[in-house]
């Protein structure tokens, strides 16, 4: 006789664990391809790109990539005005993990900001020093 709870439990134990591996993969996919190369930051912050931390303000004050402002991503859309009328000039958007400034470029580009990079987390915006 098979215990038919037990099964549905071995199955829902599966999908979860199936659910959770296929999540992070698309996690990790997406947040390195949006991720611009060090050599295209860093040549983006010589030529005086406005350099965006996206973090949270208490984020922010621990550390922060030198010269960089801080406009939270759930502030972005309602703070546009602060990166500029020039939709063609250089952005850097960076956060702890490169995640939220991966949002964060989606929106810009959707508001018509043509050259958004994404500069990944702190640690490796600071790299670049």
């Amino acid at each position: 006789m098979k215990n038919k709870n037990g099964d549905k439990i071995k199955m829902t134990f599966t999908f979860i664990v199936i659910a959770v591996v296929a999540l992070l993969t698309l996690v990790f996919w997406s947040q390195n391809k949006n991720t611009a190369s060090a050599t295209e930051v860093k040549t983006m912050i010589d030529a005086k790109a406005l350099v965006v931390d996206v973090r949270t303000p208490m984020e922010f004050q621990m550390g922060h990539f030198p010269g960089a402002v801080n406009i939270p991503v759930d502030a972005v859309m309602a703070r546009i005005q602060e990166f500029g009328k020039d939709k063609a000039k250089p952005i850097v958007v960076y956060c702890a993990s490169g995640a939220r400034s991966g949002g964060a470029q989606r929106m810009l580009s959707q508001a018509g900001y043509t050259n958004v990079v994404n500069g990944g987390g702190l640690r490796q915006m600071m790299s670049l020093r």
